[in-house]
């Protein structure tokens, strides 16, 4: 008999606050069908980390899926052998060899020449003075994308991560979905005659000394940008809120476990909310029914908060144990850019902006607001310095 348990959700107010709901599902129906999303959402850590390993059931490659249809066929749309062969094309770019010994001292210099500009205004939004910034200025170099701005860097990014959240069919997303990834073409097409594939440690370089095609350099590429950019800004700007909020900047500054903040903040936040998947076959998992074609969102969100896993979970405890989050996803598809975030924010954005500015503070305690359940970040973080 078939089994599929229904949940209902207000998707403007999961939209502000997913968490009454996911806690919710996890306590009723941790794997359960969301009519206002057209898809099955799994909510427990369990089954998600098991879920994701299981590629001939929980496919990546989603023919009509937002990304797909939007972006082209990345990587992350691949399984198997396809995804394997271009992640390893890209590695020399992402490894953490290449991470620590190449980028670290890059993204240095852009915090400290971003920070030496912020130095004297005393106040502002950090959000889009410093976490966007120094994410879009890194990101420039870590694609190859120079002759892209950074405004431009963020608009493009975070106008794809809107398109592939529309869930709800918004023509309008949509429409400035296309107008973004045209921008990313023609950046790419101005760029990349001038490369230097021997000396270059960029991803258009590495991707073309790899001989992949013009197809999948365009569609990785923006996938890189994707996610390399709204995910690191929201992070960069969550994680400063997050110590003065919770009062720990003078404990961070000494014990500089900017690391710990960073793990225990995409733990608590999410800024990477889920991650969608195809169901290839028909099939029965905890007796919950799957057909072919179904849409599935593995919530890493709610398995970061999962009781199960994590003492309580909807507290920020620097001290956690966070070994068992999954703010990077599982399996084979663990976030290939995961290095390369964790350099730029825990060894560079965070030490080099709490050192540099020792007075620094949130303007309004009750202010900020935070916003989004594929993708959650905080909307506005005025600070005074």
């Amino acid at each position: 008999m078939e089994n599929r348990p229904t949940y209902n959700i207000d998707i403007s107010k999961f939209k502000r606050n997913p968490y009454p709901d996911l806690q919710e599902m996890r306590a009723v129906n941790p794997i359960c069908f969301v009519p206002q999303l057209n898809a099955t959402m799994i909510c427990d850590r369990a089954s998600i980390y098991e879920c994701e390993k299981n590629i001939e059931v929980f496919s990546s490659v989603q023919p009509r899926g937002l990304m797909t249809v939007l972006m082209g066929q990345n990587m992350m749309r691949k399984d198997g052998k396809e995804h394997l062969s271009e992640r390893k094309t890209i590695f020399k770019t992402i490894s953490p060899k290449t991470s620590r010994d190449h980028w670290k001292d890059k993204f240095e210099t852009i915090a400290d020449n971003i920070i030496d500009k912020i130095k004297e205004l005393k106040s502002g939004d950090l959000l889009t003075l410093y976490a966007r910034e120094l994410s879009a200025e890194c990101l420039k170099l870590v694609t190859g994308l120079t002759n892209m701005t950074a405004y431009e860097m963020d608009r493009v990014s975070q106008g794809m991560i809107d398109g592939c959240s529309n869930y709800t069919g918004d023509s309008d997303i949509e429409e400035y979905c296309n107008d973004c990834t045209e921008s990313i073409d023609a950046h790419i097409n101005e760029i990349v005659g001038k490369v230097d594939r021997n000396a270059d440690f960029s991803l258009i370089s590495t991707m073309l000394t790899g001989n992949l095609s013009a197809d999948q350099i365009s569609a990785n590429i923006k996938l890189a940008i994707s996610g390399g950019q709204n995910e690191p800004r929201d992070a960069i700007a969550g994680c400063i809120w997050a110590a003065l909020n919770f009062e720990l900047k003078e404990l961070l500054l000494e014990k500089k476990n900017w690391d710990q903040l960073f793990n225990e903040y995409c733990r608590w936040m999410s800024p990477i909310g889920m991650s969608p998947r195809e169901i290839a076959k028909d099939f029965s998992y905890k007796n919950f029914s799957f057909k072919k074609g179904d849409r599935v969102f593995l919530m890493f969100s709610s398995a970061n908060r999962d009781e199960k896993v994590f003492a309580n979970p909807d507290k920020f405890d620097l001290e956690r144990d966070c070994s068992k989050s999954i703010h990077f996803g599982a399996g084979p598809h663990y976030c290939a850019g995961a290095s390369i975030a964790t350099t730029m924010i825990s060894l560079v954005a965070l030490p080099k902006l709490f050192m540099a500015l020792p007075k620094l503070r949130l303007v309004e305690k009750e202010k900020y607001e935070f916003d989004g359940w594929a993708f959650r970040g905080i909307k506005s973080l005025e600070c005074a310095w």
